[in-house]
């Protein structure tokens, strides 16, 4: 492997590992986001509305879903290297 190769490799991985490290930033928001909707849920209690609860459902889903959508791309970026 010549200079070039073993930059190119290092920088590559030196990229995955920012890319990692961003996708776990954004995993960890998405969880606390959607642990704070369903708290919100639970101490607000009757006092919701119907359609603030259905909001608040919906807010909760979509910030999990996004969470496992960063922990995919995760994944995937670690299988491509094996």
């Amino acid at each position: 492997m010549g200079l070039k190769e073993g930059l190119d490799k290092l920088g590559d991985e030196v990229k995955d590992k920012l890319h990692d490290a961003k996708d776990t930033l954004s995993e960890v928001g998405h969880r606390g986001a959607a642990d704070a909707e369903h708290a919100k849920r639970e101490v607000a209690g009757d006092q919701m509305t119907v359609g603030e609860n259905l909001g608040s459902m919906w807010n909760e889903g979509k910030n999990r879903v996004e969470a496992e959508v960063d922990v995919t791309k995760r994944d995937a970026r670690n299988l491509t290297k094996e």
